[in-house]
């Protein structure tokens, strides 16, 4: 089965789509337009960049190039999750970024030299196995500590009172951590309960098209979603049951 090439002119068409979206929009005032029209232009512009370096490694397959890309890769996670948590102390932000490291590389390890069985500096396998991963564990553990950070701050009434009282503050900021994790890996876990019935992802689509057959393509697509759950649960766990830690004083009090 070939693949069918989709044509530039063809291509530009899915943009029409847009118009659609921004006419509801314009349309209902939901004043988000600017950020669809800039959200769209930001990924179109990375995604061709990401195509030519991603062309230039696969005809040029030198180990140092794919152990390169994972290490940006990484970084920029860990980046975005600590960018949209900035007033978070240093040790809040070591700890994310520790959590998503180790998450992050170990299952990407585990996934394509264990399971899969190949090289793991192979950038066939490493690098779309590595952004699936590192993508979620991304929005699980954003969401998490965003979900944590608003809770004590409409809170801020409530852990106050309960300080004044004697009560210590593992005990108070623990049920805002469990909250907040469940919120990290829900959308996971929700994806996974509809998959295959309500929609197929788009791992197992690509492969699919790529004339992949369908029995092959679900083993490896329910491998990838595992892989990927248990990666945004460790790296939000990590970063949510040891960060929240580094919010005490010497007394045990919150900071």
């Amino acid at each position: 089965m070939n693949v069918i090439k989709i044509q530039i002119g063809q291509f530009l068409l899915i943009y029409m789509l847009l118009l659609i979206v921004l006419f509801i929009m314009k349309k209902y005032k939901v004043d988000q337009t600017k950020l669809l029209i800039v959200a769209s232009m930001k990924m179109t512009l990375q995604l061709v960049i990401a195509g030519f370096i991603l062309t230039y490694i696969f005809k040029n397959p030198n180990p140092l190039f794919t152990i390169a890309y994972l290490i940006a890769m990484t970084a920029f996670t860990i980046y975005r999750v600590i960018s949209k948590n900035k007033d978070l102390n240093k040790g809040f932000k070591r700890v994310i970024a520790l959590s998503i490291s180790i998450s992050g590389l170990f299952i990407i390890f585990y996934f394509i030299y264990i399971v899969v069985g190949e090289n793991i500096v192979n950038p066939q396998y490493v690098i779309p196995i590595s952004g699936m991963i590192m993508g979620n564990i991304m929005n699980g553990t954003t969401l998490g500590i965003k979900t944590f950070r608003e809770s004590l701050v409409g809170q801020r009434a409530k852990i106050n009172a309960l300080l004044s009282v004697g009560a210590s503050a593992d005990k108070i900021l623990l049920p805002f951590v469990r909250q907040a994790f469940e919120t990290a890996f829900l959308p996971t876990l929700n994806s996974m309960l509809g998959m295959g019935i309500v929609s197929l992802p788009g791992m197992m689509t690509g492969q699919i098209l790529a004339g992949t057959l369908p029995n092959t393509a679900i083993m490896y697509q329910i491998a990838i979603m595992i892989a990927i759950s248990t990666g945004v649960i460790c790296a939000s766990f990590g970063s949510l049951f040891f960060g929240y830690k580094t919010l005490f004083d010497k007394e045990t009090q919150i900071i």
